[in-house]
C-alpha cells in the first residue's frame, strides 16, 4: 500500500501522564483518514506532532518515505479546532499574508483567493474584518486558508464546527473534491455520521492506546453479528414467533412499515447464510422486509471504547 505519512511506535508523555503509547499508524495516499477517540484520548497530540509543534518521546512520524523534517511543514495544511485567525485583521488582508507564509507568491496567492472566495461565494467579505464574521463565516475563510498552497496532507479538526447544515455540507464536498484530486486527508471529529459519509479508514484511540484501525467497511464487517432486521406478514403471528424462537436467537425491533409486519430481529449461526435464512423466511411468511445489522461507526465507537474502559 502506498501510504503518503506513517507513524511507527510513537510515545509521549507528560509527566507522568502518557498522551500516546506506542501508536501506528499508516495513512494510505489519497485518502481520507478519520482518527478518533473520546475527549483526552491523545488525537491532539498526535497531530501536534505531525505538525511538529511538539516532538514524541520516541518513535518517529515518516512523510513521503522519510522522517518528518521541519520543511515540511509546507507540505502540510492545518485546520484546527481552536481557530487562529487575528480577529481586527480584514479577511483579505490577513488570507493574503498566511498564504505567503506558505510559500505563495503575492500575485499567486491573490488568485488562488480570488478562485476559492468566489467558489464558496464569500467575495463580499474580503474588506470585512474577521471580528465582524459569524463563527461559520470565519471558519470558511479559515477553511480556504488552509487548502489554499495546495499541500499533499490537510489535516482537519473538527471541521465542521460552526457550521449550519448548508455550509457543512458545502465544505464535506469540498474536502471529499480535494481528496479526488490527489490530496491525503487526515480528520478528525467526534461526529461519526461524518466518518460513515467521508472516511476511507479510520482509527481509534483512547487513552493514548491504538484500540483499533483499518478500512471503515472492514472493521464494520468484523463487528456484525449475523443479525438481520425483518418484517414478516404472517396468517398467525403469534405462532410463526414462537416456532422463530426455537430456531434462533430474536428480539424486537422497530421500523418504518406500511404495512403490519411481526417485526424482529434474527440472529444465525456464524456457519448459516443469509440466503438460507431467507429461504426459511419465505417458506413461513410473506417477507416485506430484510436487512442486515450492521454496525454503525458510532456504536462500534461507544463499544470499544466502553469495553477498554
Amino acid at each position: 500500500m502506498d501510504n503518503l505519512l506513517v507513524a511507527e511506535n510513537v510515545s509521549k508523555h507528560f509527566g507522568k501522564f502518557t498522551a500516546l503509547n506506542n501508536v501506528s499508524l499508516q495513512i494510505p495516499r489519497g485518502s481520507v483518514f478519520g482518527l478518533l477517540g473520546p475527549n483526552g484520548a491523545g488525537k491532539t497530540t498526535f497531530i501536534r506532532i505531525i505538525n511538529q509543534i511538539t516532538l514524541p518521546d520516541s518513535g518517529q512520524v515518516l512523510l513521503d518515505d522519510h522522517v518528518l523534517k521541519p520543511s515540511d511543514i509546507q507540505h502540510i495544511g492545518y485546520l484546527p479546532e481552536e481557530r487562529g485567525l487575528y480577529k481586527s485583521m480584514k479577511v483579505g488582508e490577513q488570507a493574503l499574508y498566511l498564504a505567503q507564509l506558505k510559500g505563495l507568491s503575492k500575485a499567486e496567492a491573490k488568485e488562488r483567493l480570488e478562485y476559492w472566495f468566489k467558489r464558496l461565494k464569500i467575495e463580499d467579505w474580503w474588506g470585512k474584518k474577521i471580528q465582524e464574521l459569524s463563527k461559520g463565516m470565519a471558519q470558511k475563510v479559515q477553511f480556504v486558508v488552509t487548502v489554499l498552497h495546495r499541500p499533499k496532507l490537510l489535516i482537519f479538526d473538527e471541521p465542521f464546527s460552526g457550521f449550519d447544515p448548508v455550509n457543512a455540507n458545502m465544505i464535506k464536498d469540498e474536502i471529499l473534491q480535494l481528496r479526488d484530486e490527489g490530496a491525503t486527508i487526515l480528520f478528525s471529529t467526534h461526529r461519526m455520521e461524518s466518518v460513515e459519509e467521508m472516511c476511507d479508514y479510520m482509527a481509534l484511540i483512547h487513552m493514548g492506546e491504538k484500540l483499533l484501525d483499518g478500512k471503515v467497511n472492514e472493521i464494520k464487517r468484523q463487528y456484525k453479528s449475523n443479525t438481520f432486521e425483518v418484517g414478516l406478514e404472517a396468517k398467525d403471528p403469534e405462532n410463526l414467533r414462537k416456532e422463530l424462537e426455537t430456531k434462533f436467537k430474536i428480539s424486537d425491533t422497530d421500523f418504518k412499515s406500511i404495512n403490519d409486519d411481526l417485526k424482529l430481529q434474527i440472529q444465525i449461526n456464524p456457519d448459516s447464510t443469509s440466503n438460507e435464512l431467507l429461504i426459511y423466511l419465505t417458506s413461513q411468511a410473506q417477507v416485506n422486509h430484510f436487512v442486515e445489522v450492521v454496525p454503525s461507526v458510532n456504536e462500534i465507537f461507544i463499544k470499544t471504547v466502553t469495553t477498554d474502559a
